[in-house]
């Protein structure tokens, strides 16, 4: 180890702010840390031989020896938290609505902030928010002291970003200025907050995940004896020197830093070997042939029809017959004795003792294998075809060994802080001295992300090299950033069955998994296999149509996410916002999530974009993958609305009093690069939108109509742009507006009638037009994209319905105060329509979807809630869960008729 690496790791200087004497935990005081988290160990200990606790949904798979080696209670445990009640009892406030004067807008700014930053990149995940962004809605939402929650945390950056937003050095890299009184003024000169760390409460379901974030949330590292580190590198040394060298033609032993390994396949022609690196492989440009030639016969084949030679070895732990595909080495890339240089040279004379130190080497018998279950999601990606059943067979067998030996040594430290960001720092290099780190066509080597893929060439990483390399650079650049605070509470469960006390959380920010886009337990088993505690898959929020060899369903799916925000929500203070971070290009999951927040008694205000700057593989590759994630902001109806609500509830008082309460928290001017935004939230149709679910959530009858609302919308409220604001609000907006280069318009996509609708309204909405002249842009833009299983409109049944015709034979929008005439008219041929639906008995192929929401809404009204869950069994599945109102009744519907 580099003497460097020694001086920053144990430095007294980093070590000052670590406390020697006395400390507190939880009200309690301890002569010493080490004390404090022996008491609470053996709590934790007690509680876990209660069957009860056990039994919790999500309760991860381990022993008891293994989750308390990892826990450090009550800051983390990896296993549901048994004090999260006592931190929030001792750093919550409480919630007093007679004093609470609590007001925010949603933070509609689009947020832009990269990955390339010391912390961030510390230890890889599959998906991760960069804190610093996250900071900026930390900032904007809460005041230093509150309370915040993040119960999809996985590395934990709401936990670090709520920590750091007491560091002034970290705002004033994001741009912003820290006055000498604490007050923080953004960008673009506003007051935004005071700085002071805010404290985190955090859950995972996955082991892994909260492993990594205690890590992210805790920088501290004890003194520890320079014996014990000397000898720690002392043995790795030799253990990198035993079987990590080779012997070139001179005769020298020179240290191995990688080797390249290529597939090899056998011919269906003549039989013979073929190394996919020489047959398929350009080293120059890096492009790989779309088939494969046989050097012995010339004959070529795509690469997923030919066989594989493998070779068996006995597994050290099942003492059973395991298979490795056979592999060839093609590469090594060699060393100078001080690690830094590095050339790379083709095998020749030393295949064969890279064969036998790399490939026939003993895996010792304590190595911490583990079983992959065929019916995993991800097994589909190259599992099967490798013949991989185990923990061990992700790896060469030489890098099995060496990863081993560096877990033992890292398991004999005594301190836990010591141990534990050792452990950290391995678990940070197993992906990539594993058989997923490939090739790149630049010479380099790494892991796709969001996929366990095994390539036909893989880069095998020496597992000395990358772990005391990997502990150089975070000892140097990262340890002294990270938060040292104790104002963290983490815990591994199911945010589903989490019940945290009600009204006690100030701000919830969750980066939840959306549907079928990565499967974290899976990605996750390499490092849970050498924690020794892994997922419980059960709660597991995915879509999947193999998990563990049974299907979740989007329905599955919806319902977890539904216990999930509901679990928030309880704990929620009233007038309180939830941030949800939304990436995935699927409608029906949008809905879902949508559906799930509006259910539990959220009321979305806004929709945003978060650019992380770079893009993930999917994100990158996928014809449909959501290039930048949303940001949905929600809130919890504060109480006085609610109790307000209770007496008005049904009658056209208690709609105005929502819609005034929802316009007084909506967004009042946007613009960005000069241009002012179209706040959709502001919008008549989602201004309704939002009214009915909140009238239905609260199982009332809606009062009004779409055509008198709008009309009275009109009436109370200005308008301006298409949005409608409260009189106080109008100047702000007005005032920005003559600011700005120009408004810019919402895109409009036509998929079904109710967007047909909207965009010929946007197209009648300066002058009356001819059907000759609207027809051929109809027919361009809107009929050839309607979804299948929609009923096409024709254009001139849309303008019969919905819009008038003057004098001169031209469309215009009819006159607010007839749109009540027309309303009924076509409500009338729409629910006509509906009624020939629910008279007839097959499954339909094609539906009006407007038809359905009408005959929907008015089976609501009615409370004829069977007829609305037998509709929706006969229709298409994705017609209820791509349609936000059918699947809000429908959900609701079910509800009530106890299914």
């Amino acid at each position: 180890m580099p003497a460097s690496l020694q001086r920053s790791l144990f430095d007294p200087e980093m070590d000052a702010t670590v406390p020697d004497g006395p400390v507190q935990c939880l009200g309690l005081t301890f002569p010493n840390d080490h004390a404090r988290r022996c008491y609470f160990l053996q709590q934790l200990g007690e509680k876990l031989r209660d069957e009860e606790v056990r039994n919790v949904a999500g309760f991860p798979t381990g022993s008891d020896e293994n989750i308390l080696r990892l826990s450090d209670p009550p800051y983390y445990t990896a296993c549901p938290n048994p004090f999260t009640d006592e931190f929030v009892s001792l750093y919550g406030s409480h919630y007093d609505p007679e004093t609470d004067r609590y007001a925010r807008e949603p933070f509609a700014a689009d947020v832009s902030e990269g990955k390339n930053d010391p912390i961030y990149s510390a230890h890889s995940y599959h998906t991760k928010v960069p804190h610093k962004a996250i900071v900026r809605y930390i900032l904007h939402y809460t005041d230093p002291g509150d309370l915040v929650f993040d119960g999809f945390c996985g590395t934990g950056m709401t936990g670090v970003a709520a920590q750091l937003c007491g560091d002034a050095r970290v705002i004033r890299s994001m741009g912003m200025q820290v006055r000498a009184d604490g007050t923080i003024i953004d960008t673009t000169g506003r007051t935004i907050s005071r700085l002071g760390a805010r404290r985190a409460i955090l859950n995972d379901l996955s082991p892994a995940a909260t492993f990594i974030a205690s890590n992210f949330n805790r920088g501290r590292i004890h003194t520890a004896a320079d014996e014990l580190m000397n000898a720690l590198v002392g043995q790795l040394g030799m253990i990198d020197k035993s079987r990590w060298t080779v012997v070139v033609e001179t005769g020298e032993e020179v240290p191995v830093a990688y080797i390249v390994w290529s597939d090899v396949f056998i011919c269906n022609n003549c039989s013979q070997r073929i190394t996919f690196w020489n047959s398929a492989v350009d080293d120059d440009t890096g492009k790989v042939a779309s088939e494969i030639e046989c050097p012995h016969c010339l004959a070529s084949f795509p690469k997923r029809v030919l066989e594989r030679p493998f070779v068996s070895v006995v597994d050290p732990a099942s003492k059973q017959l395991v298979v490795w595909p056979e592999l060839e080495p093609v590469l090594i890339g060699l060393t100078d004795e001080a690690g830094r240089t590095i050339s790379e040279r083709p095998v020749g004379g030393l295949r064969e003792q890279l064969l036998e130190k790399h490939l026939t080497g003993v895996i010792p018998a304590e190595f911490p294998d583990a079983p992959l279950d065929s019916g995993w999601e991800m097994y589909r990606h190259g599992m099967g075809k490798h013949r991989i059943k185990t923990h061990l067979q992700l790896y060469v067998p030489s890098s099995a060994a060496t990863l081993n030996e560096i877990w033992k040594l890292i398991g004999q430290v005594s301190d836990y802080e010591l141990r534990t960001k050792l452990a950290w720092v391995f678990t940070g290099t197993v992906f990539r001295c594993s058989k997923f780190n490939r090739r790149l066509p630049s010479g380099g080597g790494a892991p796709i992300t969001g996929v366990l893929y095994i390539p036909s060439v893989i880069r095998e990483e020496n597992p000395v090299r990358q772990f005391l390399r990997r502990l150089e650079d975070l000892s140097q650049r990262v340890f002294q950033l990270l938060p040292r605070t104790e104002g963290l509470c983490l815990q591994t469960g199911s945010l589903s069955t989490l019940r945290l006390p009600e009204n006690s959380l100030d701000y919830a920010f969750v980066d939840p998994p959306f549907g079928s886009n990565i499967f974290y337990a899976d990605m996750n088993f390499l490092w849970e296999s050498w924690l020794g505690v892994t997922t419980n898959r059960g709660p597991e929020a995915i879509i999947s149509d193999r998990a563990l060899g049974a299907k979740k369903s989007i329905q599955d799916y919806g319902r977890l996410m539904l216990e999930s925000f509901r679990s928030i929500y309880t704990a929620l203070k009233p007038g309180r916002w939830l941030t949800v971070e939304f990436h995935n290009s699927s409608n029906a999951v949008w809905n879902v999530i949508s559906e799930a927040l509006q259910r539990v008694g959220f009321i979305i205000a806004d929709v945003s974009t978060l650019d992380k700057k770079q893009k993930s593989f999917r994100q990158t590759t996928a014809s449909g993958a959501v290039k930048q994630d949303l940001i949905i902001s929600a809130y919890k109806a504060p109480k006085e609305l609610e109790e307000r609500f209770i007496l008005d509830a049904g009658t056209a008082h208690g709609a105005w009093d929502f819609v005034r309460s929802h316009l007084r928290v909506i967004p009042t001017f946007v613009v960005r690069n000069g241009r002012a935004e179209v706040i959709a939230e502001r919008q008549d149709y989602l201004l309704f939108d939002r009214m009915v679910a909140f009238h239905v959530q609260r199982g009332t009858t809606i009062p009004m109509a779409a055509s008198e609302f709008y009309a009275g919308l009109r009436q109370r409220y200005p308008e301006r742009d298409g949005m409608f604001f409260l009189p106080e609000q109008v100047v702000e907006y007005d005032r920005g507006r003559l600011g700005a280069i120009e408004i810019e318009q919402l895109p409009l996509f036509v998929s079904d009638e109710k967007s047909a609708i909207q965009w010929v309204r946007q197209r009648l909405a300066g002058e009356p037009v001819s059907y000759q002249d609207l027809s051929p842009l109809y027919m361009r833009e809107a009929q050839r994209v309607w979804d299948e299983h929609e009923q096409p409109l024709e254009l001139q049944a849309i303008l019969d319905e919905n819009f008038v015709r003057d004098e001169d034979g031209r469309w215009r929008v009819p006159d607010p105060e007839k749109e009540a005439d027309l309303d009924q008219i076509r409500h009338r041929a729409l629910m006509r329509e509906f009624q020939q639906y629910v008279g007839t008995t097959p499954k339909l192929k094609l539906v009006r979807t407007e038809a359905l929401r009408a005959g929907f809404k008015d089976c609501w009204q009615r409370q004829d809630y069977a007829t609305i869950v037998q509709m929706a069994k006969r229709v298409p599945d994705e017609v209820i869960q791509e349609d936000p109102s059918l699947l809000m009744y429908y959900d609701n519907a079910l509800m009530r008729t106890g299914r």
